[in-house]
């Protein structure tokens, strides 16, 4: 089974257990926290806490979820060797692996519906890289 790296602020909390349940037959998931939804939090420091481990290994996946995903995919994206993404439907979803190499999903929870993102999830633990065109692209990031 794969690993999977998770984390989220207190907004994402419930949308992260939930994710973890509907998959966990099928990814092995490491939790980098939060764990409690009802202490506010600094999504920052979780975004930093997993990039960290999915950039030591090109293999490596992530999720990442706040209140938009927006602010941990800004987050994400400081650090090297990381392409978060923003997703909210399965076809930006699938664009998003296929064409930009993307390693970490992140999910909007307070934007994004429950069945939603388990189908965002899917497709993007599921997507493989194009390469091509893409991978020159990809490089120049």
């Amino acid at each position: 089974m794969k690993k999977i790296f998770i984390s989220s602020d207190h907004a994402g909390y419930n949308l992260k257990e939930q994710i973890k349940k509907k998959f966990r037959k099928r990814y092995i998931f490491q939790d980098l926290g939060t764990d409690n939804k009802n202490i506010s939090v600094n999504y920052p420091e979780y975004a930093h806490k997993l990039c960290r481990k999915v950039s030591n290994n090109s293999q490596n996946m992530g999720i990442l979820i706040c209140g938009s995903g927006l602010g941990m995919s800004m987050a994400a994206n400081r650090h090297r060797k990381i392409r978060a993404a923003v997703c909210y439907s399965v076809k930006n979803t699938k664009l998003s692996r296929l064409h930009n190499n993307a390693n970490i999903i992140t999910l909007g929870s307070r934007l994004t519906k429950k069945n939603m993102a388990f189908k965002c999830v899917e497709v993007f633990m599921n997507t493989k890289f194009e390469g091509g065109r893409h991978k020159k692209r990809v490089k120049k990031i």
